[in-house]
Order: structure tokens, then sequence, then C-alpha cells
């Protein structure tokens, strides 16, 4: 009897110890989400302080209560919680830049893994700028790292970094050029020149600078043709940028492509009416395309600009060498062609095609004595 009595007090306390711990959890269960609406609550109103003191302590206050709304799989899949936490995180890997606190998993890497989560469209659009400005933070967060990066001439990381401001921010131009500029840097220059393209072919994204530095790319690669009209695309959208007419008409002498030259030319001069290469390049691309008049005009402004200045001096004087020796009796062309050429002997003796010019005027004119005399002189170079 006494045992039968002792096996039903065992029983009876199994099954209320069973009872007991079917209720603990069904209040659990049922509090769960009062507990999660309470953290949601003051974590909001944490954040709220935050933003309004710029105290720190109410940004941590706000971490815990919104780690504490965040345990459960359900409660991770709210979106109010998924916001509080991408909120949070994402001030944090701005405020927190240089990690001063403890984190399971770098804020950074917490605030997009929320903001990745932030999609349903009917309840995004109510919390429209709440999710903007978490997108504004992360941004700002990945250019603190990539602004690091740049510093410590790690471009890799700061590609990287760069790469996700982009991918967040997409619209922003400075963000755009960096990574072209960063790709040419680490070698990869069909990237950066597609980078570029995709930004220079409208107006509102483009700038004379990121124009030149994508012509400069493809003349680095050789790439003429490309190069001649990138910059003439320049020319089209930014039509009173010096450099971009500059550049071109570097471009167009040194493919010797003097009748592109001359129409741009004065324009080119009325930039910087004393610049005297520009005026030599004015004067040279004349004469090699037969406007001697036009070209004789630039040259003596290039002399008026710089007495002793060699090209300017040789060029004129070979143009009235040239005239004389069509006209041997044009004696002001024999003149000029002798006071411009000694010039330029003067300011270097020993260049051989000055000397090789006075021969022939010499000659031309009769002047055995001095003719002697120069061809003494070439001699003597020949010999040494």
């Amino acid at each position: 009897m006494q045992r039968q009595m002792k096996r039903l007090l065992l029983t009876t306390n199994r099954r209320s110890m069973q009872v007991i711990t079917a209720l603990v959890i069904l209040l659990v269960v049922s509090m769960s989400p009062a507990l999660a609406q309470s953290n949601l609550k003051e974590g909001n109103n944490s954040f709220a302080r935050f933003m309004q003191s710029r105290d720190f302590k109410h940004l941590e206050a706000a971490r815990k209560f919104a780690d504490e709304a965040f345990k459960t799989k359900r409660d991770s899949t709210n979106f109010r919680n998924i916001l509080l936490h991408g909120l949070v995180y994402s001030t944090l890997a701005v405020v927190d830049s240089n990690r001063t606190q403890k984190y399971k998993s770098d804020p950074n890497d917490i605030a997009l893994w929320s903001l990745k989560r932030l999609t349903n469209k009917s309840v995004e659009f109510e919390y429209e700028s709440q999710v903007d400005y978490i997108k504004r933070s992360l941004a700002k967060a990945y250019l603190i790292k990539a602004n690091r990066a740049i510093v410590n001439a790690n471009y890799e990381e700061a590609f990287r970094q760069y790469s996700m401001v982009d991918s967040i921010s997409g619209k922003t131009i400075d963000v755009k050029h960096n990574l072209a500029v960063l790709s040419s840097k680490l070698g990869n220059d069909d990237d950066a020149i597609n980078r570029y393209k995709a930004f220079t072919t409208q107006t509102e994204t483009s700038s004379p600078t990121y124009i030149l530095e994508l012509a400069g790319l493809y003349q680095q690669k050789g790439d003429n043709r490309e190069m001649l009209n990138t910059l003439l695309t320049g020319r089209q959208q930014f039509p009173e940028s010096k450099e971009i007419l500059f550049t071109l008409i570097n471009a167009y002498m040194a493919n010797d492509a003097y009748s592109a030259v001359v129409p741009l030319v004065d324009e080119a001069i009325a930039h910087e009416p004393e610049n005297v290469s520009l005026n030599y390049i004015a004067g040279f691309s004349n004469e090699m395309e037969g406007n001697n008049k036009a070209a004789k005009k630039y040259y003596e402004k290039v002399i008026s600009l710089d007495a002793n200045n060699f090209e300017g001096n040789l060029e004129l004087g070979l143009l009235y060498l040239k005239e004389y020796i069509a006209d041997t009796n044009n004696q002001e062309g024999q003149r000029r062609a002798e006071e411009h050429l000694l010039k330029a002997n003067q300011i270097q003796p020993s260049e051989v095609n000055t000397l090789k010019s006075l021969a022939v005027l010499y000659e031309q004119s009769g002047d055995v004595i001095q003719q002697e005399r120069v061809n003494n002189i070439l001699n003597q170079l020949t010999i040494n």
C-alpha cells in the first residue's frame, strides 16, 4: 500500500511539473512579442534622443534595445526591427569609425545586411526617409574606409570600398570618377575607359577634367582616333574650355594635321595672346598649309614676344629666303632673310640647318666671302 502511494505521489509530481513547465513556456511565448515590442519602442526612443543630442550613450542604449528586439527568428524578419537595426548600426559605422566599441560583426556589415532586407515595399514607402538615412550613413561609412585606404596607398582596398559606396548611392559622380582613376592606377585601363565613357557621354555628368583624363588614357593606349573623338566630344560639350581646345591642337600637331589646327588656332590665341608657343604653332601650321602671309604674321608675333626665340627667327628667315630664291630681285626678301638667319645663328651658333640656309642665301646673292666663311664652319662641324 505504501509503495502504491509513493508511485502515485511520484506520478502526480511529474504531471504537476509538466503542467508548470508548459505554463511557463506558454507565459514566455505569450510575453515575447510584448518584450520585443517594448525593446523596439525603447530602441526607437533612444535613437531619437541620440539624433537630438548626439550623445553617444543614447546610441549605445539604442543598440542594446535593438539587439534585444532581434533575438528570435521571428523578430529578425520583422520590418520595424530590421529598420531599427539598420538605423543604429549604420550610424555606429560612421560615429564609431575607429571601432572603439566591441562588435560581433562590423557595423558596416550589419547595416548592409539590414538594408538588403528592407524590401517590404508597402511598409518601406511609409519609412522611406529612414531607409534613405541608412543608405546615406552606410555610404558615408564606406567612404571613410575608402579615403583611409587612399591615404595608406592601398588602392585595391580603396577600389573595393568605393565600389560599395557606388552600389549604395550610384548617382554620386565623384565616386564614379574615383573608381575610374583607381582602375587606371591599378593597371586596368580598359575598365577605367569604360567607366569614364559611362559618365562623359552626357554633359550633366561630364566635365572638362573627365574628358581630358579619358583622352589621356586613349593616348597611353596609342589609340589616336578615340583620343581625338573624345576631345571633339568635349569641344561640343564644353566649347569654352581652353584646356580641351589646347589639348586638341596639340593632338593635331602630333599627327601633322595642320589643316585641322589652322581653323582653331585664332580661338586659342584669343585665350592667351602672348603665348609664344601657341603663336609659333599658328605660324608653322599656316606655313605648312601654304598660307605664308599668315605664317609671317604669327612668326613676327613670336619674335615681338621673345626676340631671342630661335625657331621664330629661323622659320621667318626661311620664308624670306624662299621668296628671295623665287625672285632674286627681291632685295627686301634678301635683307630680311639675312637678318633673321643671322639672328638664329647668333642664338644657336652650331645649328647646321641655319648655317646651310645662310650658305644658300650667300650663294644666291653672290657673296662669295660670306659663303666661304659659312662653309668653313660647316666643314669644321662635320669633322668634329
